[in-house]
Parts: structure tokens; sequence; C-alpha cells
């Protein structure tokens, strides 16, 4: 996959997980903390990830397994609201992110 798909997937995942947080920020009648914790930690993680893929830092093989995981327990935590459109679309692009690292550290 071509260096600025790869950025692109990560920072799009980076804005999904981003858009569900504040949707979820706006719940009322749910404790969607957890849903929250895990948007903010998969948009960190997935922004940091690209900056160092852009870089092409040592490190990178590292992070990327970490951005599947963190990407993985998202889509796991925004699967439980299924009612919620900002929680599937989370889903997602963390499923589809999480893939693409997967992939990634197989071939870099």
């Amino acid at each position: 996959m071509e260096k600025q798909k790869i950025i692109d997937v990560l920072n799009f995942c980076a804005a999904q997980c981003t858009h569900c947080y504040d949707a979820c920020h706006l719940e009322k009648e749910t404790d969607m903390s957890r849903c929250m914790m895990d948007d903010q930690d998969c948009a960190d993680i997935c922004r940091l990830t690209g900056q160092l893929f852009e870089r092409n830092s040592d490190n990178t093989d590292i992070f990327l397994r970490l951005c599947q995981e963190m990407c993985e327990r998202c889509a796991e935590e925004c699967d439980k609201y299924p009612q919620m459109e900002h929680c599937k679309k989370c889903a997602e692009a963390c499923r589809k992110c999480a893939a693409m690292c997967n992939e990634q550290r197989l071939v870099h």
C-alpha cells in the first residue's frame, strides 16, 4: 500500500474516533465513558503512528502493533452501541485501520 494511503487511513480513523467521542459526550441516557476513553486513545495512537510512518521512524512497527490493538479495542467497545450511527462508523474505520496496521507490520 502506498505511504500516503496508509497515512490517510490512520488519519481517517483518528477523525472518526474524534467524531464518536464528541457524539458520545452529548449522550445523556447512557454512560459512554468507556467508549469515549477508547475513542481518545485510539485517535491519539492513530495520529502518532501516522507521524512515525511518515518520517520512517525505526519505531513504526511497535506503533503499528499498538495501533492495531487499540483500533480493535475501540471497535469492540463501539460495537456495544449498534443503535448509534457514530459508533458504527467508528467501529468500521477502526477495523479497516487495524487490518491495514496488521498488513503493514507484515511487510514493513
